[in-house]
C-alpha cells in the first residue's frame, strides 16, 4: 500500500505542484483547500503526513495543527512568515517540522520521508508489543504439538494481514475468537473489527447489512445507509457461517475480494474499500460445492490457508487444560468472589467430559458452578451439573464426601501433584511419563523445569 499524504492549502496553484510533486514519489495525493475540509479528509483517508498551511480562509493553521495532533496526525506546517515565535509554538503543539515558502520541494519531500518513516516505526513498535501481548494468548489454545502448529499458523496469518482466511471446525469451537486474534496480531489491528452472521438472514437484508443502500432501493430504505464492507474499511470483516450465505450474494462477495470494489444495493457508484476477509463455517463447503449449494470458485478464494478447530473432545488432556484454565481466569476476572481454583476431583470431571457443546458448553457450566461456588475456596464436584456429578463419593448425586477429602488446588498445583507423581511411579521415565499423561517427552521437560521437580 502507498504512502498518502494530505495536502491543506487554500492556494490552488501551490497545492497542485505539491501534487504532481508526491503522485511523482509514488504518494496517493489527497487535498483540502479549508481547516475544516482538511479535518474531515484526514478521517476519511488517515494519512501518514499532512501538509498544513499555516493561513487560512476559515481557522487559523496552529488551530487545526492541535485539532490533528489530537486525532494522531503527523503534520509538516508551511508558511509564508518564518517567524521564529510561530515556530517554536508549532513545535510545542507537536508539528514535525515548520518549513518557510516558497518551499525546496527536495527539501520537503525528505522531511516528509522522514516523517513518514517515524509513523512506520511507531506502528511496527506498537504492533509489536500488541503481537507479544497476544502471542501470550495462544498459549491457551494448547501446548500439544498439534495446537502449537495451529497457534503458528495463527501467527502467519496475523502477519499476512492481506490474506483472506477461513476458520472450519464445530459450532462452539472457537472460531470467533481466533478471527479476533487474527485481526488484533495484524497491521489491521487498530482498524475496525466487524461481525456478521450470514446464517438467519433473507438475502435482500444480508445484502443490505452487508452493501448498504440508497435511499430508496426497497420499500423501507427511507435513507441512504452505508453497509458492513464500508464501515470495515481498513480492518476485517469476519463472515460466520459463511455457508449460510444466500448463491445470489456469492458472485457480489466474491467480486469484493478479487476488484476491492461494490456497489450498494440500488446504487451505480463502484465504491472501494480496503478490507480483510475472515471467514468461519460449521459446514463441509467441498461438499456444498459438489452439491451445487456454494461456488467453486468462491470456494477456492476462501480457502488460502484454512485454519481447523478442532472439537474439544478431540483435543489433547493438557490442551484442554490449557483452556479450562483461560476460561476461569477470564472469568475470575468478571465474577469477584468467586473460586478460581478447582479440586482434583472436580477438575478431572471437567477435563474428562465430552463437551458437546465445546467451548461455548464448557464455559457456561464453569460460570455457573464459580457462581454456586461464591464465597468458598474452590468449584467442587458438588457445584457441576449432574451428568458431571454422577460417580461421585458414596453413590449419591450431588454427594460431596468425597469431595471433602480434597484440599482446594489451583490448576498448577495439581498439574504439578500429576506429574511429580506419575515421574515417580516410572521411576523418573521421561517417556513413559509423557505418554501416560498425553503430552509430548518436550513438553514434560520444560514443565519438570517449570516446577522445580528433581526426579
Amino acid at each position: 500500500m502507498a504512502d498518502s499524504v494530505l495536502l491543506i492549502d487554500d492556494d490552488a496553484d501551490l497545492g497542485k505542484a505539491l501534487g504532481d510533486y508526491f503522485d511523482r514519489l509514488g504518494f496517493e495525493v489527497s487535498r483540502a483547500e479549508t481547516g475544516e475540509t482538511g479535518l474531515d479528509e484526514f478521517e476519511r483517508v488517515r494519512p501518514e503526513v499532512v501538509i498544513l498551511d499555516l493561513h487560512l480562509p476559515d481557522a487559523g493553521g496552529l488551530d487545526v495543527l492541535e485539532r490533528l495532533r489530537s486525532r494522531g496526525g503527523s503534520v509538516i506546517l508551511l508558511t509564508g512568515q518564518g517567524d521564529i515565535e510561530t515556530a517554536v509554538r508549532a513545535m510545542q503543539l507537536g508539528a514535525e517540522h515548520f518549513l518557510t515558502k516558497p518551499v525546496d520541494l527536495n527539501h520537503l519531500g525528505a522531511a516528509a520521508a522522514r516523517v513518514v518513516e517515524k509513523a512506520r516505526l511507531t506502528r511496527e513498535n506498537e504492533l509489536l508489543r500488541v503481537r507479544a501481548h497476544l502471542a501470550e494468548g495462544l498459549d491457551s489454545l494448547g501446548v500439544s504439538p498439534a495446537m502449537r502448529e495451529l497457534a503458528r499458523q495463527v501467527e502467519l496469518l496475523g502477519a499476512s494481514e492481506r490474506t483472506t482466511v477461513l476458520l472450519t471446525g464445530e459450532s462452539g469451537t472457537g472460531k470467533g475468537w481466533v478471527a479476533r486474534l487474527v485481526h488484533r496480531l495484524s497491521a489491521r489491528g487498530p482498524g475496525p473489527f466487524v461481525e456478521v452472521n450470514c446464517g438467519g438472514l433473507s438475502a435482500t437484508f444480508l445484502d443490505s447489512e452487508l452493501f448498504g443502500h440508497e435511499k430508496g432501493a426497497f420499500t423501507d430504505a427511507k435513507e441512504l445507509k452505508q453497509g458492513l464492507f464500508e464501515l470495515a474499511d481498513r480492518g476485517t470483516i469476519f463472515l460466520d457461517e459463511i455457508g449460510e450465505l444466500a448463491l445470489e450474494l456469492q458472485p457480489k462477495l466474491l467480486k469484493v475480494l478479487e476488484t476491492k470494489t461494490f456497489r450498494r444495493l440500488g446504487g451505480t457508484r463502484e465504491i472501494t474499500v480496503d478490507v480483510r476477509l475472515v471467514a468461519a463455517t460449521n459446514r463441509d463447503l467441498l461438499s456444498d460445492v459438489k452439491a451445487g449449494r456454494f461456488r467453486e470458485d468462491l470456494y477456492y478464494r476462501l480457502n488460502v490457508l484454512p485454519i481447523h478447530l478442532p472439537a474439544v473432545r478431540d483435543r489433547a488432556r493438557e490442551d484442554r487444560l490449557a483452556l479450562l484454565t483461560r476460561i476461569l481466569a477470564a472469568l475470575h476476572a468478571e465474577l469477584p468472589g468467586c473460586p478460581s481454583a478447582c479440586t482434583s476431583e472436580a477438575l478431572d470431571r471437567l477435563l474428562s467430559a465430552p463437551w458437546p457443546g465445546n467451548i461455548r458448553e464448557m464455559r457456561n457450566v464453569v460460570e455457573r458452578a464459580m457462581i454456586l461456588g461464591q464465597g468458598g475456596p474452590a468449584i467442587s464436584v458438588e457445584h457441576l451439573p449432574a451428568d458431571l456429578r454422577k460417580g461421585a463419593a458414596g453413590g449419591a448425586v450431588g454427594g460431596t464426601g468425597g469431595d471433602r477429602r480434597h484440599v482446594p488446588q489451583t490448576l498448577a498445583d495439581v498439574e504439578r501433584l500429576q506429574i511429580e507423581k506419575t515421574l515417580r511411579f516410572h521411576d523418573g521415565n521421561r517417556t513413559r511419563s509423557a505418554h501416560e499423561l498425553g503430552i509430548s517427552r518436550a513438553t514434560l521437560i520444560n514443565k519438570i523445569k517449570v516446577y522445580g521437580l528433581d526426579l
